[in-house]
């Protein structure tokens, strides 16, 4: 007859049986020692290597990747060695060093008289021209993995480890009680295997060694000594180097752990380095990090485009002090130094450069480094931004909700507006005097230009938006101009009044290409409307920043936008013609955001005859092999 068991029988049960204890446990462990001194259960112990063993890189050539390590860590792994590789190169130069010592000890004893026996004066000579040739030639001593010395036939076990134990052991037979103690020497081997090797070895290693001690006591007591005595020395001597063994072996295997910690320490510390520089670096709002002598010690693409007027400046690290344009940065700098303080919405500072252009920053300043709660910051990082593209984020903010308002009448207006035009066209055919036939041209032109600004409101209103591609810009430009250029009836040659400069082979961006054009189009048209006639008045520029960004430039010879208009360029319904909808700047903007680009402008120096500019940074991106094509441009009459 069976009975069923309940759960809670089944746990009470569980809780009375003796957990299973792992196959190679520390001895501290199983005195009741904290876990910390314990073997992992898939740990070293297990393995047939040492519990240094280790195949990291040596990092010692590479710098840092990042400054939150701690000291330790960087001492511990920056040396270019495991602690197994430097443990070991300790021991061979301790024992070169103790078979110096005891070729000396012989020839001092000899001086005075106490003359060791020949045979131990011979194995001391032996042992320290091994010793010392195994530390001084490369050759014999080479980098050694930890899996060789857990072997008991492996060559450097046996010319160590095995070395030691039978010339120590010798020494100590061969030499009479009166003469020198040599059973101190056999802490050497024993403390060796202890770290070097497993646990097992390091005690096997021991129990050879007491063993031995045992024999040369009970040899001792045949030849008259006293056993009590003889017996009780080498038990005593080969506990403590059992003693020792595991001593040895624990310190060994939190070296190991330390090691390891440290070196997954520096792992993370870089992944996390690489991760903040790839952040930093794509961060639109400009990063640097200057410290009290005003050197930059780190600044981002984006802070370098800020400080110059065109490309990029110099990489830091780099001083502030000594250009022109940065003395109010200079100055914002050396007033946040001193108050140690700065207001969390930030500062305007005004650069001036050298071609008579300003640039707005918008400056917030956050210090880092302290030292205690009254010490100023050695170190302070500055968030920049251009405060057009401030004001700009805040008028979008602004009109976002009017823009899905704006799209909802657009879309009502079309019904009334093509009932007008249908009305308008019936009209027409009856007009029959000039004044009827005046006005029905003056409602079919006010119905395009409605029409018109519809189609622009619904461009830009929320919808699905497209997947980019990735398109030969190249070619593009140099078809966008050619056709262009046949619409406005430009005439074309050397002396055309469009110039295009496109590199020769092709450049990938992520764009759509429709939009693409149509921003084109439209700096185009707003460059003719203003340049003059002159040869090169309007000038196109495909150029490759770096291996992240390609830029298209619109210049043209007009005269340069004033500041006060400048800043409305684009916002939507904002228009320097009468009859001119505000919009098609605006539209531009909108259609380079979606795919991660942007536009701008800027005023050239005064020396280059196209000042105005207006650019297209485009994110890159290789091309497929069958993307490539010829740029059909054809700018000749």
């Amino acid at each position: 007859m069976t009975t069923d068991r309940s759960p809670r029988d089944e746990r009470r049960k569980a809780s009375r049986r003796v957990p299973p204890k792992p196959r190679d446990e520390s001895w501290f462990g199983a005195l009741g020692v904290s876990g910390e001194t314990t073997m992992p259960e898939d740990g070293w112990a297990d393995a047939a290597e040492s519990r240094h063993d280790g195949d990291w890189q040596a990092v010692g050539a590479a710098e840092t990747e990042s400054r939150f390590l701690s000291r330790q860590a960087r001492r511990i792994v920056g040396s270019g060695q495991t602690a197994f590789q430097r443990i070991y190169g300790a021991f061979i130069s301790a024992r070169a060093t103790l078979g110096i010592a005891l070729v000396a000890s012989v020839a001092i004893s000899s001086v005075f008289g106490t003359r060791p026996p020949f045979e131990a004066a011979l194995v001391c000579i032996a042992y320290a021209v091994l010793a010392f040739s195994m530390w001084v030639l490369p050759r014999v001593r080479p980098n050694v993995p930890p899996s060789t010395l857990a072997r008991l036939r492996s060559k450097q076990f046996l010319a160590t480890i095995g070395v030691d134990v039978v010339c120590f052991i010798a020494l100590h037979a061969m030499s009479p009680p009166a003469t020198l103690n040599y059973v101190a020497l056999l802490v050497l081997p024993v403390l060796m295997a202890g770290v070097l090797t497993p646990r097992l070895m390091a005690l096997g290693t021991a129990s050879v060694i007491t063993l031995a001690l045992l024999a040369l006591a009970a040899l001792g007591v045949v030849k008259g000594g006293e056993l009590t005595v003889l017996l009780t020395q080498a038990g005593l001597a080969g506990a403590g180097l059992f003693v020792i063994a595991i001593l040895a072996g624990e310190l060994a295997g939190r070296l190991a752990r330390e090691e390891l910690t440290a070196r997954g320490s520096l792992e993370l510390a870089r992944q996390q380095a690489q991760l903040n520089r790839l952040v930093i670096e794509e961060m639109t709002e400009g990063v640097l990090v200057v410290d009290r002598r005003g050197r930059v010690r780190a600044a981002n693409p984006a802070a370098r485009g800020l400080l110059v007027t065109e490309g990029l400046s110099t990489e830091a690290p780099f001083p502030l002090w000594g250009v022109g344009a940065w003395s109010a940065l200079v100055k914002s700098v050396e007033r946040a130094f001193s108050d140690g303080r700065w207001p969390d919405g930030g500062r305007d500072v005004v650069l001036t450069f050298d071609s008579g252009a300003t640039r707005t920053l918008r400056l917030r300043v956050r210090f880092t480094r302290r030292r205690d709660s009254k010490a100023t910051e050695e170190l302070c990082v500055l968030f920049l931004e251009d405060v057009r593209s401030v004001q700009a984020r805040t008028r979008q903010e602004k009109l976002a909700a009017m823009g899905r308002v704006s799209a909802g009448i657009a879309h009502e207006i079309r019904n009334p507006l093509a009932a007008i035009s249908q009305a308008n066209a019936l009209m027409a055919e009856d007009a029959t005097t000039p004044s009827q036939r005046q006005l029905t041209r003056m409602v079919t032109d006010n119905v395009e230009r409605l029409k018109r600004i519809v189609d622009d409101v619904m461009e830009v209103a929320p919808g699905e938006l497209r997947e980019p591609e990735v398109i030969d810009v190249t070619a593009l430009v140099g078809s966008v101009c050619s056709e262009w250029a046949r619409t406005v009836e430009l005439p074309l040659g050397e002396h055309s009044v469009l110039r295009v400069d496109i590199p020769n082979e092709p450049v990938g961006v992520l764009f759509d290409p429709e939009h693409l054009r149509r921003v084109l189009v439209n700096l185009l048209d707003n460059a003719r409307r203003h340049a003059s006639n002159a040869a090169g008045a309007v000038r196109v520029r495909l150029s490759v920043r770096d291996d992240t960004r390609a830029v298209v430039s619109v210049l043209s010879d007009g005269l340069p936008i004033p500041p006060d208009v400048e800043r409305y360029l684009f916002e939507p319904f904002f228009s320097t013609r009468s009859r001119g909808t505000g919009l098609g700047l605006y539209i531009c903007r909108e259609l380079c955001e979606r795919y991660g680009a942007r536009i701008d402008y800027r005023i050239r120096p005064p020396a280059e005859p196209n000042r105005n500019e207006f650019f297209v940074a485009m994110r890159r991106q290789p091309l497929p092999s069958s993307g490539a094509m010829e740029a059909r441009l054809h700018l000749t009459s």
